[in-house]
């Protein structure tokens, strides 16, 4: 599990979060959605440790990650898997080597054993026969697939997503959607997906937290968005749905 508690965060003396807190639970999908400078992308920075909060505390399971020293945040780090917006796979290297990249990082183990994880987790992603190719020649739901497949290479505890169906048309955001959610299941992770597509939430939102402003404004399962009173939330929801019937062709 990840919780974090009365999250504090600010720029030029602006909060961009404020006193956020919420649990972020094993075995499911736990989405943050909201508006475009709502601070979800910083919640979710601030979770994996790539910025730091002005208050507050970050735990995973019964680590206090937020205070924590760089060698025991670094074992730490080895538990999670990240899966960036762009996929941000390495360009000079081929599928096969950006696969390989963590475990060559951060084990020990012989290059058998590492080419067999990478296969694994290629072969878990359903990506195939790609080994040699390099990322510019991937479609983009390629190159996520490849990018899931780096970021379990570790066989991590925790999967941190950001925008994992960015740039993607709905039926392949739908494959990367139902492949988070096989793995998160299969390999009990506690994932944490920030998004803005309603397609997503509804799909694998087990757990939603909504972020409105800087403060958490809303949370509960998928079920609850659809019977829910919070006018932000509501609002926010109508305004993606119909941005979404707009680009529709």
């Amino acid at each position: 599990m990840i919780e974090v508690k009365n999250l504090y965060k600010s720029y030029d003396g602006e909060f961009v979060l404020n006193d956020v807190s919420a649990q972020f639970e094993p075995g499911k999908c736990n989405l943050i959605i909201g508006r475009s400078g709502s601070g979800k992308t910083v919640l979710l920075k601030s979770i994996a440790g790539l910025l730091e909060v002005d208050e507050g505390e970050i735990w995973y399971d019964d680590h206090k990650f937020s205070h924590l020293d760089t060698v025991t945040k670094q074992k730490i780090r080895k538990e999670m898997g990240v899966l960036f917006q762009g996929a941000a796979l390495f360009d000079s290297l081929t599928v096969e080597e950006n696969v390989l990249f963590p475990l060559d990082m951060f084990t020990p183990q012989s290059r058998k054993e590492k080419l067999d994880r990478a296969n694994f987790c290629l072969e878990r992603v359903r990506v195939t026969g790609s080994n040699g190719l390099y990322p510019a020649e991937l479609s983009g739901g390629m190159k996520k697939r490849v990018a899931i497949a780096r970021a379990i290479a570790l066989n991590p505890k925790y999967l941190l997503c950001d925008e994992p169906n960015s740039g993607l048309d709905p039926e392949t955001g739908i494959i990367i959607d139902s492949l988070i959610k096989e793995l998160t299941e299969e390999f009990q992770m506690t994932t944490i997906v920030n998004s803005h597509d309603m397609n997503s939430v509804l799909e694998i939102g087990d757990k939603v937290i909504f972020i409105f402003q800087g403060c958490k404004c809303w949370e509960g399962s998928r079920e609850d968005i659809l019977k829910t009173d919070n006018e932000a939330l509501n609002k926010f929801v109508f305004a993606t749905s119909m941005a979404k019937k707009i680009k529709e062709p």
